[in-house]
């Protein structure tokens, strides 16, 4: 039997700490940290952001004046229209009835102006005679005067001119014009009480007059109300009125949403402190995750949000927990970047949510 081969081959030695794989993977993780950690660096230094946002605009609610009942109806839902454009119109005939009867009233008005100056013309001219009476009565009595002192004279002298009845008759004589003459001012007075009488009902009728060429002027408004047009231009939304339905006056029948829009994002009022006007925005808005527009910084509000709430917290109490607060600031959208939307840039309409980012450095 053949002896058996030795192996003279010389070991190999046993190789000592990781494998390379996990040498490139812990490298690889090592990078991405420190990458992903110079980011984060960078993002604070560079921007701050939030997802507390969202897309505000102008929205006109569409109400009525006037009660009625509607008889026409101009807009359709999510329809374009033009401010000055008529939405709706209410049935008129009320309206149209009461302008009447403050015709009516006006007429009468008139009628009662007239025969007032009628009646002062009138007065006025009694009072004139009565005036003229009193003279009369007044010259009257002076002559009657005189005659009783003459005859009284006559009678208390020596000689007993004139006899004991020529003096009584002088004296019933005075005495019936000094009660003639009191009588004809008596006159005079209730005359000239008339003349201001008929003058106070000449302007109570020109005061009712005026009142109600008020009142008509009024309700040819309310009959101009009953058409209801558009405040401004934009999308009708929210429509919740029929033909046939009556309304009532302030009732909201629908809205106007004006096309024009912007954000309002709420940042920390912690993330404030480098922000101002002026600084680029970079928006995302949630119903188009695959475009990015651009804007920039308007204002920022005057107080934060809590403060504004139905709310607002109250803060003197013994149980106080510090909560950082958020402020709301108004971000424009830059109109050439609305243009890359095209025909979709009608689709941002208030409400939706939106991401921003502000650049705080370049």
């Amino acid at each position: 039997m053949n002896a058996p081969q030795q192996n003279n081959a010389a070991p190999q030695p046993v190789k000592s700490g990781p494998p390379v794989p996990l040498l490139v993977i812990g490298a690889l993780l090592l990078v991405g940290g420190v990458g992903l950690g110079g980011r984060m660096w960078w993002r604070s230094q560079h921007i701050v952001d939030t997802e507390n946002a969202f897309v505000a605009g102008r929205i006109h609610p569409v109400a009525t004046r006037v009660p009625g009942v509607v008889t026409e109806m101009h807009m359709q839902d999510n329809a374009v229209v033009k401010a000055g454009d008529v939405l709706l119109r209410l049935d008129p005939a009320d309206a149209a009835v009461q302008i009447e009867r403050l015709k009516a009233q006006i007429a009468q008005a008139d009628a009662a102006i007239a025969t007032s100056g009628a009646q002062i013309a009138q007065v006025r001219a009694q009072a004139a005679a009565t005036n003229s009476q009193v003279a009369q009565a007044e010259s009257v009595l002076a002559r009657t005067e005189l005659e009783a002192k003459r005859s009284q004279a006559l009678f208390g002298a020596e000689l007993r001119a004139t006899s004991k009845q020529e003096l009584d008759a002088a004296l019933a004589a005075r005495d019936v014009a000094r009660a003639d003459l009191a009588a004809r001012k008596a006159s005079a007075a209730a005359a000239r009480e008339a003349v201001a009488a008929a003058e106070s009902a000449r302007q109570s009728a020109t005061a009712q007059k005026s009142a109600t060429l008020a009142q008509l002027k009024d309700a040819q408004n309310q009959l101009g109300y009953v058409e209801v047009r558009a405040a401004s231009d934009g999308r009708i939304g929210k429509r919740t009125v029929e033909v046939g339905q009556r309304v009532q006056a302030g009732q909201q029948l629908a809205a106007v949403v004006e096309q024009e829009t912007w954000i309002v994002a709420n940042f920390k009022e912690t993330q404030l402190a480098r922000m101002k006007p002026g600084q680029k925005v970079q928006i995302k808005v949630d119903a188009f995750p695959d475009k990015e527009l651009e804007g920039h910084v308007d204002s920022f509000s005057p107080a934060s949000g809590a403060s504004f709430a139905l709310l607002p917290p109250d803060n003197a109490t013994g149980n106080f927990t510090k909560i950082v607060q958020r402020v709301p600031v108004k971000i424009v959208f830059e109109p050439e970047s609305l243009r890359t939307l095209g025909e979709q840039a009608v689709r941002i309409v208030p409400g939706l949510s939106v991401q921003a980012e502000v650049r705080i450095a370049e």
